[in-house]
């Protein structure tokens, strides 16, 4: 493999990582602060079907998503007819399956920042004057940002690791879809060892980078706290 060839690689799956991560995460939020501050009839109904992602087989879940956003699908079909934009097997189904894998754990970290939060902050808040936009932003959202944060690291993480949803609806296609995961999967099968083994050391540097800047964030952020 090329060393153009490994950097388009490492660069596509760095945008689309980013780019899932970037969509899913006002779902994330605004889900996660009314599941930890608002009880409703079918609450856990909802909290389970969000979570299913994490113990399903990520192929079971590609295999549902590439029937949602396939040509014949409903989302998929009415895309195509009516914009004429095809997902399956192009760059828009590799960023709708690491979404839809890596949205767990977005809202998982953000359902406990908002749980750990102490409502009388915001309360005190509302007596000063503050509308209810107002204390979400300069109040709830900042006392929450480190487990928002970490739920982002997590489901970036998650998004680069991406391989079995990715493969059913988007399919391994060089210069297409194919990411580090699903070309480190290529390069064992025909025995390029040497070269999987590279891309390896390049998810982990991307891995620990994403990581080591949201430390350095927070360690910023409390030192001006």
């Amino acid at each position: 493999m090329s060393p153009v060839s490994a950097l388009g690689i490492v660069w596509f799956t760095i945008w689309v990582c980013s780019l899932s991560t970037l969509l899913i995460l006002p779902g994330g939020v605004a889900l996660g602060w009314l599941l930890a501050r608002r009880d409703f009839p079918g609450k856990s109904v909802v909290e389970t079907l969000l979570a299913m992602p994490l113990v399903m087989p990520p192929v079971a879940t590609g295999l549902l998503l590439l029937e949602l956003v396939g040509a014949r699908g409903p989302i998929g079909g009415f895309l195509h007819r009516v914009l004429y934009v095809d997902v399956a097997f192009t760059w828009r189904a590799v960023v709708a399956a690491t979404g839809v894998m890596s949205f767990p754990l977005l809202l998982r970290a953000a359902r406990v920042g908002f749980q750990e939060v102490d409502p009388r902050l915001e309360a005190v808040a509302r007596t000063l004057g503050a509308g209810e936009l107002r204390v979400f932003l300069r109040v709830t959202l900042p006392l929450a940002s480190r487990a928002l944060v970490a739920g982002i690291v997590l489901a970036f993480a998650r998004a680069l690791g991406e391989f079995g949803a990715t493969i059913m609806v988007a399919g391994n296609i060089p210069g297409a879809t194919q990411t580090l995961a699903l070309r480190i999967y290529q390069d064992v099968q025909l025995g390029r060892d040497s070269a999987a083994y590279a891309l390896v050391a390049v998810s982990a540097a991307i891995a620990f980078a994403a990581i080591w800047t949201s430390e350095f964030v927070l360690r910023k952020r409390q030192r001006w706290v």
